[in-house]
């Protein structure tokens, strides 16, 4: 299927509804934007001395909005597939409650991210931290008071075998192992302006399916969280997560062991952890010809996973600094890894007999419009 396509006749379909067709005959405002970014990586795990250098990513963003109404999405290309990103239709009521329909950002933990590298943090390869599912969304504003209500019907895509996505969703594993899908999930998120910091907490309760055996299993997360901003532009992160999926024969999780999948690569994670987030942030305002702002980072997770024989803790940690000038942005990261997907690990929680450190560098320049 090309997903492109079909992503550009959502559009063209949502725009002829009424009354949203009739809104768009008066004039829509129409932005349009994207990217396209680079990517060098060097693996101390890896077989390639020099490392890679690749391009990595091409997307288009648009957004057309029309009194209160507004549609807004984003499709991209990576070196070895495409998907959709997000695409949302949305309904402005007031100033105070904003709805949602279609494959929108789920409500969970610190908004928009739990961390500030390109890397992201190790809550993001958990499906815990810039998620997006098909459903409908609620805010509501009152005081220093936001209220996130969302139900999510499935993942971007309702199949278990479709590796080919931006977001980390339940999926079944290579031969189909572990073939299970998300199927129905509600999230509530709370937070709290103070001053310039913002409090929360984030719930989420859900169910996964087996296509094998049609069972279904529960799934639950709960966070508490701090997004802090303070003087001479330091910036303080903190999060705390429990998760857990139901551990059963019939949802081939009885090994306390689930599958996800994202970027085509499907991988195990520890279906119970405490994961514990400190991320700590530092700009500096260059303003010089060739440099606007430098922004260096340090975001730590430690997944503590359940004591189950087959698990073990895992580490992420990432430093680095971004550099931006104008539309021109370029984040040079160092990650460390301790038994971490994507840092030489075999998944996260998992204990393979390879519960060792590694590291890479990753280095990705990107222009954005």
């Amino acid at each position: 299927m090309n997903y492109a396509l079909f992503t550009l006749s959502i559009l063209l379909i949502l725009s002829s509804f009424t009354p949203f067709a009739a809104s768009f005959a008066q004039g829509p405002k129409v932005d349009m934007g994207g990217a396209f970014r680079l990517n060098y990586a060097w693996k101390d795990y890896g077989e390639d001395d020099n490392g890679s250098f690749d391009f990595e990513l091409f997307r288009i963003d648009t957004k057309i909005e029309q009194g209160d109404l507004f549609l807004d999405a984003q499709y991209r290309w990576y070196q070895e597939f495409d998907t959709v990103h997000h695409l949302e239709l949305g309904y402005i009521y007031d100033k105070n409650n904003t709805f949602l329909v279609g494959l929108t950002q789920v409500p969970f933990g610190i908004e928009p991210w739990a961390s500030h590298s390109f890397w992201f943090g190790g809550t993001y390869y958990l499906g815990l931290e810039d998620d997006y599912d098909m459903g409908v969304k609620w805010q509501h504003k009152f005081g220093p008071f936001t209220l996130d209500t969302a139900y999510f019907f499935n993942s971007e895509y309702d199949n278990a075998d479709h590796w080919k996505r931006y977001s980390f969703d339940v999926s079944a594993g290579y031969d189909n192992q572990r073939a299970n899908r998300e199927d129905g999930q509600i999230n509530t998120r709370l937070q709290y302006k103070w001053g310039k910091h913002t409090l929360g907490t984030s719930l989420q309760y859900g169910q996964f399916t087996n296509d094998k055996s049609s069972d279904s299993g529960d799934h639950y997360a709960a966070a508490f969280h701090f997004d802090g901003y303070f003087k001479n532009d330091w910036k303080l992160q903190l999060q705390v997560i429990k998760y857990e999926y139901d551990a059963e024969e019939t949802l081939e999780t009885a090994d306390h062991r689930i599958t996800l999948s994202a970027f085509e690569a499907p991988f195990e994670i520890a279906s119970s952890a405490l994961v514990s987030s400190v991320n700590l942030a530092k700009s500096f305002r260059i303003n010089k010809k060739w440099l606007d702002t430098i922004t260096c980072y340090n975001d730590y997770t430690y997944i503590a996973a359940a004591d189950e024989v087959g698990l073990t803790d895992s580490i992420q940690n990432v430093t680095g600094c971004a550099f931006s000038k104008g539309a021109i942005y370029t984040y040079v990261d160092w990650i460390a890894g301790k038994n971490m997907w994507f840092v030489g690990g075999d998944g996260v929680g998992i204990n393979d007999g390879t519960d060792s450190w590694h590291s890479r560098l990753n280095i990705n320049f990107g222009i954005y419009y």
